[in-house]
């Protein structure tokens, strides 16, 4: 049986002294991957940027292979394990490709060569600066960024946003591999529910700072009700 990677414990955190988590606990095994969803400004993105350390804490606790990370910097929380890819991707717009992957490498399994090899279009432009690359590009290497720091739990904010449709084909590809192909641990904010949710083993759905739905990703694909209730979402199309 998998331990818990994750251990969220009745979590108040916003922005300041303003709260936007209302007292969230959770727990995530490793190994599994957490589709995080939910109508804009549920709390989503803030849930996690508490988890990367970017937030004011109130109260309540978050744990990280039973470490106690809630007091750490966020430097200090990607040396604990935790890989974070924002909605803005902050890849080093000066820097080729190359440098922005070695340039906060930390050692492990995910090398320069495995991450290329996940991401061929990236070692095509490993010499193009983070300028010259398209949005699709971008993304790319905002993922294989948090993947050479050789994170235990991966954080991606909204990562199709804004990709063209053969460019999330193909991230959704990658993503599958590094989640099922390689085990990685995933935490996946995502407006096209149906897009994640058969990518991730489980998910839960905020309302105002709250949980209001947790469950595994196939029950919540069944669930049209809560789906279209919590999501805007309407039934899926059945087969002719």
């Amino acid at each position: 049986m998998n331990r818990p990677l994750l251990v969220i414990d009745r979590l108040v955190a916003g922005y300041g002294e303003a709260s936007v988590l209302a007292g969230i606990s959770l727990t995530m095994d490793e190994g599994r991957t957490l589709a995080l969803l939910g109508r804009n400004g549920t709390g989503k993105t803030t849930l996690v940027d508490t988890i990367a350390g970017l937030t004011t804490h109130h109260s309540g606790s978050i744990k990280l292979l039973e470490r106690d990370i809630t007091r750490l910097r966020a430097d200090r929380r990607v040396a604990a394990g935790i890989g974070w890819v924002p909605q803005e991707r902050n890849i080093f717009k000066s820097l080729t490709v190359e440098e922005n992957l070695t340039a906060i490498a930390r050692s492990g399994p995910w090398t320069l060569p495995r991450v290329f090899s996940m991401f061929p279009r990236l070692e095509e432009r490993r010499r193009n600066l983070g300028s010259q690359l398209s949005g699709g590009e971008q993304q790319m290497l905002a993922v294989a960024r948090a993947l050479m720091v050789n994170p235990r739990l991966l954080l991606l904010d909204e990562p199709l946003e804004g990709l063209a449709p053969i460019i999330v084909d193909e991230l959704l590809a990658a993503l599958r591999q590094i989640v099922e192909g390689e085990g990685m641990s995933a935490i996946i904010i995502e407006q096209k529910a149906r897009k994640i949710l058969p990518l991730t083993d489980d998910a839960i759905i905020l309302d105002r700072g709250v949980v209001v739905y947790s469950g595994t990703s196939a029950e919540l694909l069944d669930n049209d009700e809560v789906m279209a209730q919590h999501l805007g979402v309407g039934r899926a199309a059945t087969p002719a």
